[in-house]
């Protein structure tokens, strides 16, 4: 049986694949530049950059503390690749957290804009 909150104009943006990419930065400086240049080339429509955190983790076998700068970058599944490359690029940690979260429905207009602001000109 199909939800009744997901209309056909819904499924049919769900279908475009919406996605919400997570990172993390160590400063804001380093975060604000990441954006600019992630809008610029047209890679994602929009992204959050979020209050510096505290994140624990473990790293080569020690357990560290570390501030950050999470982002939550708005973007659509086919820019995925050309947005994980340029984080790759442009990103100061070894290993950074990039991970794609699918969303399953949303405001059918905001997510066309999603998908139309990270098209590849």
């Amino acid at each position: 049986m199909k939800d009744p909150a997901l209309t056909e104009d819904r499924m049919a943006v769900n279908e475009r694949n919406s996605i919400i990419v997570m990172t993390s930065l160590p400063d804001r400086a380093s975060a604000t530049r990441l954006a600019n240049l992630l809008i610029e080339r047209r890679h994602a429509a929009c992204v959050n950059i979020l209050a510096e955190c505290t994140s624990v983790y473990r790293w080569e076998g020690k357990v560290e503390t570390a501030t950050e700068v999470p982002m939550l970058i708005k973007t659509s599944l086919p820019a995925y690749s050309r947005l994980e490359a340029e984080i790759l690029a442009n990103h100061p940690y070894e290993l950074p957290e990039i991970v794609g979260v699918t969303v399953a429905t949303g405001l059918p207009s905001y997510l066309n804009w999603v998908v139309t602001e990270s098209a590849a000109e």
